[in-house]
């Protein structure tokens, strides 16, 4: 019988422990309220309008000189396409002043379209086109 007594109380003490030392889990909610409200008010906006520009983009610009052309930025109505090269900026820069810029701004005037910037850069990593991957960052 002091046997049990002993078991008994030596089990109450390890639980007292455990007690201490062993704390429950913070109810922190569930993450699907959230990442719908942030995916509504920052992600679907933005698609939405360069949704509109890419298929204008798409529809308006030769398709051989789109795979050397990627949109780097559209801040205050200002679109920004970069080219992987010379030859090819020089091509689209001479589109975009035989008309191309007006037909991308009305079709994207709702988008809030108001100017065309073309720069010279890179947005992928290599040199030839089996070498091409997304670059991130700086």
């Amino acid at each position: 019988m002091r046997e049990a007594q002993g078991r008994y109380a030596e089990e109450t003490e390890l639980r007292r422990l455990a007690q201490f030392k062993f704390a429950a889990p913070a109810d922190l909610g569930t993450i699907g309220a959230s990442l719908v409200e942030f995916f509504k008010g920052s992600v679907q906006k933005r698609q939405a309008k360069l949704g509109k520009l890419g298929a204008a983009m798409a529809l308006m610009v030769p398709e051989p000189l789109l795979g050397h052309c990627c949109v780097e930025s559209f801040n205050r109505g200002t679109l920004t396409i970069l080219c992987d090269s010379s030859s090819h900026l020089y091509d689209l820069k001479s589109l975009l002043l035989a008309g191309l810029e007006k037909q991308l701004l009305a079709a994207c005037k709702s988008a809030g379209l108001s100017r065309v910037v073309v720069k010279p850069g890179r947005w992928y990593e290599g040199e030839g086109p089996a070498d091409q991957r997304p670059r991130f960052g700086p």
